[in-house]
């Protein structure tokens, strides 16, 4: 049976990658956490320093992650060395790094959501071939051209993604999992509704400047006296954030920790964000939004709404893309954009 490894840093990229994985009912499944080649990287992720990212093997990413994987009872492969298997094929959601250990294998990188702006470090060190990761963002996610194919998640995505180094003939249109379906979270049994919803970023947890009380009394006057919740990042520090949210709104104002995201959105009248994917599903409901991104850009990038078939279409592609013999390139010149695309405005490749 084919092996396939799925690497996952955070609950958003394991949920997605499962849901490839339930398109290839016929292939074996592991998973491992993302990682970097050598001693060096992995004594990184294991001495707690990198603990703020999705490499921390104690991190709150890994911790998500890990009751994910548990309740679905994934099989796990620490690093895709620990069990001495050989893998036929690699979904990957960053590309910063691609660890040396899976490279012989065809690595297929699948888009999370949205990237952090790009910044002039960003496109200094992309420039100079400095390697993305030390950007110490996801700014550059995406851009390595390291992976045989790239999975994305709209056409805006795909030039982005090119026009930072990627071959354009290496990407493919396909809609990503958990961002191609937001009408589906209209159906929820959330029993609040008709409020501001504010979803806040970790920035500050990946040492990034975050003013936060000043972004908190905007959020206030955005709310204009309506009722207004907030859902934190998974990778923030609660107390400070809860303390800091309490201290602009009062004690009884309403936090989720933990809660589905997706619905909040769903129920809400208006949505708040910094730096977070999340404004996409709200954009794609017709909510009214604020991000840091500028609307045109949004616009421009945002995810296929393809009815959640993202999952499907990604599988496909690797359940044929593993016995093709020839590069990622000249498989994606092989199909017909039909095949894969209800609407045929969108292109297997951008040239």
């Amino acid at each position: 049976m084919r092996k396939v490894l799925h690497i996952v840093g955070s609950l958003n990229q394991t949920r997605q990658l499962y849901k490839i994985s339930q398109s290839l009912p016929d292939f074996e499944h592991y998973y491992t956490q993302y990682f970097g080649s050598g001693k060096v990287f992995k004594w990184i992720a294991e001495s707690g320093i990198a603990d703020f990212t999705i490499m921390g093997t104690n991190s709150a990413f890994r911790m998500d992650q890990k009751e994910f994987l548990e309740s679905v009872q994934a099989k796990y492969d620490y690093r895709g060395t620990t069990l001495g298997n050989t893998y036929d094929l690699v979904f990957i959601c960053g590309d910063m790094i691609v660890p040396k250990e899976i490279r012989y294998s065809k690595i297929i990188f699948i888009q999370e959501g949205m990237t952090d702006p790009v910044s002039w470090r960003s496109r200094f060190f992309n420039k100079l071939g400095v390697p993305a990761w030390m950007t110490g963002d996801t700014s550059l996610n995406g851009c390595s051209n390291t992976c045989d194919i790239y999975c994305v998640a709209s056409v805006g995505y795909g030039r982005f993604f090119s026009s930072m180094g990627t071959d354009s003939k290496k990407i493919v249109v396909t809609g990503i999992p958990n961002f191609d379906d937001a009408v589906s979270f209209l159906d929820n049994d959330l029993d609040i509704r008709n409020y501001v919803l504010v979803c806040t970023s970790d920035m500050r947890e990946v040492g990034k400047k975050d003013n936060r009380i000043d972004f908190l009394k905007r959020c206030k006057k955005l709310a204009a006296g309506r009722d207004i919740v907030f859902k934190l990042h998974p990778n923030e520090k609660p107390e400070r954030a809860e303390s800091e949210i309490k201290s602009i709104f009062g004690e009884n104002v309403t936090i989720y920790k933990k809660a589905n995201t997706d619905h909040l959105i769903a129920n809400c009248d208006e949505l708040i964000t910094q730096y977070s994917s999340v404004v996409y599903i709200g954009m794609a409901l017709g909510k009214k939004v604020h991000s840091y991104f500028s609307m045109k850009e949004l616009m421009e990038r945002l995810p296929v709404q393809n009815g959640g078939t993202s999952a499907h279409k990604i599988a496909s592609i690797g359940r044929e893309f593993v016995d093709f013999k020839g590069s990622g390139i000249e498989f994606l010149q092989s199909l017909k954009p039909i095949e894969y695309f209800q609407n045929q405005e969108f292109s297997l490749s951008y040239e």
